[in-house]
C-alpha cells in the first residue's frame, strides 16, 4: 500500500496512529518526521512544477 494512502486513513481518521505506523513498519513516534519530510518533498515537488511551467 502507497505511503500517502496510508497517512491519509490517519488524517482522515481512518485508521489510529499505531495502525498506520504498523502498516507501514514503523514506530509510532517517527510518523510525525515521516509525515514533515513528506509535506517538504511535496512541496518542492510543486515548486519544481510552476517554476518549469
Amino acid at each position: 500500500m502507497d505511503k500517502r494512502q496510508v497517512i491519509h486513513a490517519y488524517r482522515s481518521g481512518i485508521i489510529s496512529i499505531q495502525e498506520c505506523a504498523q502498516i507501514l513498519g514503523l514506530d509510532s513516534r517517527q510518523l510525525p518526521n515521516l509525515m514533515s519530510q513528506m509535506a517538504v518533498k511535496a512541496e518542492r515537488e510543486t515548486g519544481k512544477r510552476f517554476v518549469n511551467s
